[in-house]
């Protein structure tokens, strides 16, 4: 009786100290794209579908933390079934999330069914560009639209490409919307720099 005892409290301590629910979830997600048809257009849209849950809200809406958590998990199946995942680990690379930003259209209420289109817009020298969206069921409207930076370490999104097709890929033009966006993530870098370098000279 002693092993279930120590069996409990090992999962307390494990679900007290780390996000168990986001790992499980992730990992199912994976292995449930693993097995699905790849997405051969590198550009290529992606739809996972999802409802919205009792743990997903606040004040009979999705928390505005829950969107992005449900992208996380979108990008992971769209990386799997594109096959970028598995280019970055045979090339040595990995990926993290440099920004992101979210437009919040209309709420999704607690059982509304929904669509969570996922898509790689264009890629610059050192990072790809997300475009993901919200979109209800019941009406086609688009409730939420997100756009995500996903920088290459140790790589290139060049690299990755040429891996994947065995050839150079012409990359996307910008959209303008989207390239306001790179304009203000670059503004904001260079006057954190200078913060920073004004910061130092201070000391």
């Amino acid at each position: 009786m002693w092993w279930v005892v120590w069996l409990l409290a090992a999962l307390v301590v494990l679900f007290c100290t780390l996000d168990v629910w986001y790992f499980l979830r992730a990992g199912a997600v994976i292995l449930r794209a693993w097995f699905q048809p790849p997405v051969w257009d590198i550009t290529g849209e992606q739809v996972i579908t999802g409802r919205v849950t009792p743990h997903d809200i606040d004040m009979c809406h999705m928390n505005n933390a829950r969107y992005l958590r449900e992208c996380d998990f979108a990008r992971f199946s769209l990386y799997m079934r594109n096959g970028v995942f598995k280019a970055v680990w045979a090339l040595g690379g990995n990926m993290v999330v440099a920004a992101t930003t979210i437009r919040y259209r209309r709420a999704l209420c607690i059982g509304e069914a929904y669509d969570l289109c996922s898509r790689i817009v264009t890629w610059d020298d050192k990072a790809f560009f997300l475009e993901q969206r919200f979109v209800s069921t019941k009406d086609r409207l688009v409730c939420a639209v997100m756009y995500c930076k996903q920088s290459v370490i140790r790589c290139s999104p060049d690299k990755i490409l040429q891996h994947l097709c065995k050839r150079k890929v012409e990359r996307p033009e910008f959209p303008e919307e989207l390239q306001h966006w790179v304009n203000f993530i670059s503004a904001s870098s260079q006057t954190l720099r200078a913060e920073s370098c004004l910061e130092e000279k201070n000391k």
